[in-house]
C-alpha cells in the first residue's frame, strides 16, 4: 500500500503546484514583508552552536530552520550528500533531479543524499505548495531568510550549516544548481573513488581567477565599497563543486567572520583562502551549457543551463546506451 499512498501524495503536489502557479498570475496585492506571513509549517528544530566561535561575530547566520531533515544521516554515514540551491517554483526541475541523476537509490554500493536549498518567500502559497512537497520527499531545507538572488551565499552557508550540524560524517559534499546535469558515474567513481582514502581539505570544480565586475549593469557588479581590491581569490564556479565534508565546517565557522558578498562562489573562494585551502581545476565541471551528444557527455561531470525535460532525456539516453563504445 505505501507505493500507492505515495504515487496519490506526488499526484496530489503536482495538482496543487499547478494550481498555486495558476493562482500566482493572477494580479493581486501581497505584503513583502516576512512578519506579515501567515504560514503553516514544522516548528524549528532548536540550532545547534558550533564551540570555539570567537564572541559577536561578524555574520552570525542568526536564521531558523522552518523545514528541516535532521535526522537524514542518523542511520547511515553517506559517502556523498548533493546540496541543490533551487526556488520556490522549480518544482519540475527537483523532480527531474529526484528521478535521474539525484535519484538516492542508484547505487546499491554507496550511499548518496540529496538535498534541495531554500530561503523563505514572500508569497505564502509558496511556502505552503514547498511544505507539501517536503512531507513527501523529505529532501527539502529551508531557512527564514529570504529567497532572492542576492542571498544565493546565505542559502549556501544554510547548506554548509546543515553538513556540519546534521551530517559531520559524510565523507564528500557537492554544491550545485538546479538547471545543472551530473554525470554520476564520472563524479563518484572517477573523482571521488570510494575505494581510495577520503581526502581532509579538499575542494574542487572548475577554477576561476577573475577580478570584481565594476559595470554596474552587470548580474556580477560589485562595488568597490564592498569589494576593494582588483583580484578575486581563485574560486570555484558555483554552478557545480566537490569537497570534503570536513570542508563544510571550516568555511560555514569562516563564514561568521568574513564580510558578506551576495556572490556566492566568491564569497566561497573568500573562505577558502583564509582557511588556505586551494581549490584544485578539474576540466570536467562545465559552467556553460554545452551541445549534447553521448560520448561529449559521458566525458564531463557537471553541465550547465539544462531544462528539467532534458535532464530526463540525456538520462534516459545515457543510462539506455552504457553498451555502446565511443
Amino acid at each position: 500500500m505505501m507505493p500507492l499512498k505515495v504515487s496519490c501524495l506526488y499526484l496530489l503536489t503536482v495538482v496543487c503546484w499547478a494550481s498555486a502557479l495558476w493562482y500566482l498570475s493572477i494580479p493581486r496585492s501581497t505584503s513583502t514583508y516576512l512578519g506579515h506571513m501567515s504560514v503553516s509549517v514544522r516548528k524549528p528544530h532548536k540550532n545547534i552552536t558550533f564551540s570555539n566561535i570567537r564572541a559577536r561575530p561578524l555574520n552570525p547566520h542568526a536564521y531558523e530552520f522552518v523545514i528541516n531533515e535532521p535526522k537524514k544521516c542518523e542511520s547511515v554515514t553517506p559517502f556523498l550528500v548533493i546540496l541543490i540551491s533551487t526556488t520556490h517554483k522549480e518544482f519540475d526541475a527537483r523532480q527531474a533531479i529526484r528521478e535521474t541523476w539525484g535519484d538516492e537509490s542508484t547505487f546499491s554500493d554507496i550511499r548518496v543524499l540529496t538535498i534541495f536549498l531554500l530561503g523563505w518567500n514572500t508569497d505564502s502559497v509558496l511556502n505552503r505548495m514547498v511544505e507539501q512537497e517536503s512531507q513527501i520527499f523529505h529532501d527539502i531545507v529551508v531557512e527564514n531568510f529570504i529567497d532572492s538572488y542576492h542571498n544565493l551565499t546565505l542559502k549556501t552557508m544554510m547548506g554548509m550549516r546543515w553538513v556540519a550540524t546534521f551530517c559531520p560524517k559524510a565523507q564528500y559534499v557537492m554544491k550545485t544548481d538546479s538547471d545543472i546535469f551530473v554525470n554520476m558515474d564520472n563524479l563518484i567513481y572517477k573523482l571521488l573513488k570510494p575505494t581510495t582514502k577520503p581526502r581532509r581539505r579538499y575542494f574542487t570544480g572548475y577554477v576561476i581567477n577573475n577580478g570584481p565586475i565594476r559595470d554596474m549593469r552587470s548580474k556580477w557588479y560589485m562595488s568597490r565599497d564592498l569589494y576593494p581590491d582588483n583580484k578575486y581569490p581563485p574560486f570555484c564556479s558555483g554552478t557545480g563543486y566537490v569537497f570534503s565534508a570536513d570542508v563544510a565546517e571550516l568555511i560555514f565557522k569562516t563564514s561568521l567572520h568574513t564580510r558578506l558578498l551576495h556572490l556566492e562562489d566568491v564569497y566561497v573562494g573568500l573562505c577558502l583562502r583564509k582557511l588556505d585551502i586551494h581549490p584544485f581545476q578539474n576540466s570536467g565541471f562545465n559552467h556553460w551549457k554545452m551541445a549534447y551528444s553521448l560520448c561529449r557527455y559521458r566525458r564531463v561531470i557537471t553541465v550547465h543551463q539544462i531544462s528539467p525535460e532534458e535532464i530526463h532525456r540525456i538520462w534516459n539516453d545515457m543510462t539506455s546506451k552504457k553498451h555502446l563504445r565511443c
